[in-house]
């Protein structure tokens, strides 16, 4: 019978979709050898190298999103495409899931083909949350986009959207029209909200 470390953990990775890390036993002062003994035991599903499920925690769309921001073992969150995608900004189709980790991450592992890291120091106004999950805000997803040239379509449709919700302030917006010029598929990207012009 499961005993007070097993409902601990059960606590904390109810509000990771389920997951619980080495990284999180420690925090909740369990040694993370608990995890290992827990899933020969058949009560946690490893899914990468420090980082478990628990499998009575009902699967969901979003899973493999908290399992990416999860996997490197450091700060991390979902950006770029995955970021836009999201957030509903634009009809971006991410191949792979986008993670931005700390400039400095040192990684001994592969990445999984289904990851695409990226390294930057984020400041606190770029981090927020997606349904719990760690993620870039609207502002920093767009300017990812520019950043990595997504292109002039994707670009001008996640800040016209953006805009019309009113997720971007006039300063952001300026901020994004201004680098979404230096990007060489964004030439010629009309302001967001301006009428588009007329093709034949």
């Amino acid at each position: 019978m499961p005993g007070r470390v097993y409902a601990g953990l059960l606590e904390a990775a109810n509000e990771q979709y389920g997951y619980i890390t080495a990284d999180d036993a420690r925090a909740a002062g369990v040694d993370p050898a608990h995890l290992r003994i827990m899933h020969h035991r058949g009560l946690l599903t490893r899914v990468a190298r420090g980082v478990y499920r628990f499998p009575v925690v009902p699967t969901t769309a979003l899973d493999q999103y908290m399992e990416a921001a999860l996997w490197p073992r450091t700060t991390a969150v979902l950006s770029h495409e995955t970021a836009l995608d999201l957030h509903g900004l634009c009809d971006v189709n991410p191949a792979r899931i986008h993670v931005t980790v700390p400039a400095r991450y040192r990684l001994r592992r592969e990445v999984p083909l289904m990851y695409r890291l990226h390294r930057r120091d984020l400041d606190p106004g770029d981090l927020t949350r997606y349904e719990g999950i760690p993620i870039v805000t609207v502002y920093r997803a767009i300017l990812d986009g520019v950043e990595a040239d997504l292109g002039r379509h994707l670009v001008e449709q996640a800040m016209d959207t953006a805009r019309r919700r009113g997720l971007l302030a006039p300063a952001e917006l300026r901020t994004l029209m201004r680098e979404s010029r230096r990007s060489p598929s964004a030439r010629g990207i009309r302001h967001a909200g301006a009428p588009a012009a007329a093709h034949p």
